[in-house]
């Protein structure tokens, strides 16, 4: 399958070390899960199904992250950040809302229950290491799920096209939808001038989904997988999902 490679970039982001529960702190480069996101923010193909009240996704395919050159060393930033504490309803209570069949309720972003006369949970406040001035240059290829048959030349243009025009379903970002990430594609890339960077960054997140499954629930569980980094002269060599070097849990 054809690879297509993305020079991307941005002021701030934030790939989140799993380990660290409540504070957020950045890894030095950005994961394989954050650059993943990325390509599926320009392009992502499949069927969307109703099953009961549950809906299920059946993508065609999934972008396997092969190379992530890093072109600026990394450097951090200390921030402070007001987050809430409540999350989204469900998919069945924002259907009402936008069929006019209930009142949107807002998420406030200050204070409790006492000062808004409802059970919202109000905002805390978080330490974030973030990485600022970011940028990077990305590989990826597009792997087809077993269960479906379709034209990959076809989805390999199409991605081409929207990603040379600018185009994308919603705005990429860095770890943080409130860190946008910019892009550009690279039609014939030739050696990029890496960052002086050797490093050995121990198990990395690799993503938190099951990128093997045919079927995407919002029931489903997080399925976390790692892998071992090592950084070599700006270069992070990701290994395919399916290998051995990617760590997953017993159920996969």
């Amino acid at each position: 399958m054809t690879t297509h490679t993305l020079k991307v970039w941005g002021d701030l982001a934030c790939f989140t070390r799993p380990e660290m529960k409540v504070e957020r702190f950045s890894y030095p480069v950005i994961t394989p899960s954050a650059a993943r996101g990325i390509f599926d923010a320009i392009y992502w193909d499949g069927k969307r199904e109703k099953r009961g009240k549950e809906i299920v996704m059946r993508p065609y395919f999934y972008w396997q992250i092969t190379r992530i050159e890093v072109l600026e060393m990394p450097r951090y930033i200390a921030l402070r950040r007001n987050e809430v504490k409540d999350r989204v309803p469900g998919t069945a209570t924002l259907n009402r809302w936008m069929d006019g069949r209930e009142t949107p309720q807002p998420l406030w972003a200050d204070g409790g229950k006492e000062d808004l006369g409802t059970d919202q949970k109000g905002r805390t406040q978080r330490q974030t290491m973030a990485l600022k001035n970011v940028r990077y240059r990305l590989t990826a290829r597009i792997v087809p799920k077993a269960a479906f048959s379709a034209d990959w030349g076809k989805m390999n243009s199409q991605f081409q096209r929207r990603a040379k025009a600018g185009k994308c379903f919603q705005q990429p970002y860095f770890g943080c939808r409130e860190f946008p990430a910019f892009f550009e594609y690279m039609e014939s890339p030739t050696p990029a001038v890496t960052a002086p960077l050797d490093q050995h960054l121990g198990f990395m997140l690799y993503d938190v989904f099951d990128l093997s499954r045919e079927a995407v629930k919002e029931s489903d569980k997080p399925c976390i997988t790692l892998f071992d980094a090592n950084v070599v002269a700006g270069v992070l060599e990701v290994p395919s999902f399916s290998s051995d070097a990617v760590k997953k849990p017993g159920r996969i």
